[in-house]
Parts: structure tokens; sequence; C-alpha cells
């Protein structure tokens, strides 16, 4: 590695976290491009001896590449140091797979990895919604969005067109063409969001079926008239600890009723729970 190279890399690593993206930009473009011996020699190292310090060397003499390739994405709305990012991902992995005796510049090799990466961003996160699952729609997906920027709707011979060369059919190059044209919305936007339909709005309630609204009350008037006859059949001493312990808003402790019957709470607990099991039995009756 020439001294200018070394110093160079070394300038950009002092550098650290960069305060802004043309910061960095800046950095990655004043790495020194390496010659084809540079090259050569450190995708040697690193393939030979498994030298860190080369395959850094290899990624930061192309990072002003991936930042070049991610620039031509910046149109599906997403940061570009976002996409710079991916890219670099894709630059590392090609380092790691370059093999320098086949007799290709680094660069050449790079373009695949460093674009397959930033397709696979674009499309988790363009949309909500995944627009390309297939291979073949990927490459729909791709191909269509940088046609369109030249066509507007496309005519049923451009369609034709456009199927037979990405060997796909007519109804998928319509489809992918509907949902570029479509955006994301809400499902439940806030009180913040500009969304003027909300489908969440829309969803019927849960207790909106007036059959299910009848047979709750008609189950709830039931039930009140099983328990008020279950408590009549308990003795009065039982059903004044049920109704002071249970049906009132303010209940009576079990200290409380001892004090007032002259009995162990003890008492009154297992009178309650006696009790209890009784109108279980008469409820179910």
């Amino acid at each position: 590695m020439t001294t200018a190279l070394a110093r160079k890399r070394e300038d950009f690593m002092l550098t650290g976290p960069v305060g802004s993206l043309d910061h960095y930009i800046q950095a990655a473009n004043s790495v020194p491009m390496l010659s084809v011996q540079e090259e050569y020699d450190l995708a040697t190292r690193l393939r030979e001896h498994d030298d860190i310090e080369a395959a850094r060397a290899l990624v930061l003499a192309h990072l002003r590449f991936v930042v070049h390739i991610a620039r031509g994405y910046i149109g599906y709305g997403l940061p570009l140091g976002d996409l710079i990012q991916e890219g670099n991902v894709g630059l590392m992995k090609a380092v790691k797979r370059f093999d320098p005796n086949v007799g290709v510049r680094l660069v050449s090799f790079a373009v695949h990895w460093i674009r397959a990466e930033i397709h696979e961003y674009v499309l988790k996160n363009w949309r909500l919604v995944k627009v390309a699952t297939t291979k073949a729609q990927r490459k729909l997906f791709f191909n269509l969005r940088k046609a369109k920027k030249h066509l507007g709707w496309l005519s049923r011979e451009e369609t034709r067109a456009v199927a037979l060369d990405l060997g796909v059919t007519e109804r998928e190059v319509t489809e992918m063409e509907q949902r570029l044209s479509g955006h994301d919305m809400s499902f439940d936007p806030g009180p913040s969001d500009e969304e003027d339909y909300s489908p969440s709005a829309y969803l019927p309630s849960a207790d909106s079926d007036p059959a299910l609204t009848i047979e709750q009350d008609d189950w709830d008037d039931t039930t009140q008239d099983r328990l008020g006859g279950a408590l009549e059949k308990l003795d009065e001493r039982s059903r004044d600890i049920i109704a002071r312990r249970w049906l009132t808003d303010r209940k009576a402790t079990l200290h409380d009723l001892a004090a007032e019957y002259d009995v162990s709470a003890e008492r009154i607990r297992q009178i309650e729970a006696s009790a209890i099991t009784k109108l279980r039995a008469l409820m179910v009756a």
C-alpha cells in the first residue's frame, strides 16, 4: 500500500462519527483510488492471509462507487444515507468473495453485490406492503419504474412489449403498474396525520351485532334473576354476609362482620365460603 493511500485511509478513520452525510461523502471521495497492482496486492493479502487491514483498505478505496450507485435510487423516497449503508454491506460481501486472479477489477465485481443489497432494502422499505416477492417481480419492479419515468400509463402495446421483454405476463405488468401508482395509507392514523380515510374506522365494532346485543342483555337479566332467587334460599345471616361482602360498593371486612355477629373472623370466612358454594349449585341447577 502506498504511503498516500495509507495516510488517506488513516484520515478517513480518524473522522469518527461524521456530522453530516455530506461530510461522509467528502471523506469517501478523498480516499485515493487503487492502481491495478495495489488492488491485486491487497486482494491477495486478504485471500491468502486473511489480512483485515487489506480488506479495510479495499473497502475504503471503493466507498465512492457505493455513493455513486446509491444516488441512482434516491427517487424511491428513501434516505440516501440508508441506501449508502446498505450498499456498503454489499461492497464488504464483494470484497470478501473477490478473487484477484480472475483478471477483473473489484469495482466491476462489486457492482452486483452493491446493487443487490440496495434492491433488497428498497423492496423492504419503499412501501408498507411488499410490492415484489419473486425474482421476476423484482426485475419487473425496477425496470418498470425506470420506464415509467418517461411514460405515462402504459398502453396495451407497451404493456405487451414490457411483458415480452421481461418474461412476465401482461397481467403482472398491469398489477405492478397499479402498485407503483398507488400510495401507502395508515390503517389507523393518529391525530397529526393528514389521512381523510381511516380503514380502521370502517371495521364493524365487536358489539355492533344486534342479535349479540339482545342475547347479552337477555343473559344479564337471566343471571340477575337466578342470583336473586339463589340468595333468597340462603339463611338470613349468610345472605347478609354475601351481600355486604360482594354486592355493595363499600364492602365490609371480615373483622367488621365478626364484631357485629360476635364470632371470629375465621368463622365469617367459613360462612362466606359455604354460602358461595351453595350459590354456585343453585345458579346451575
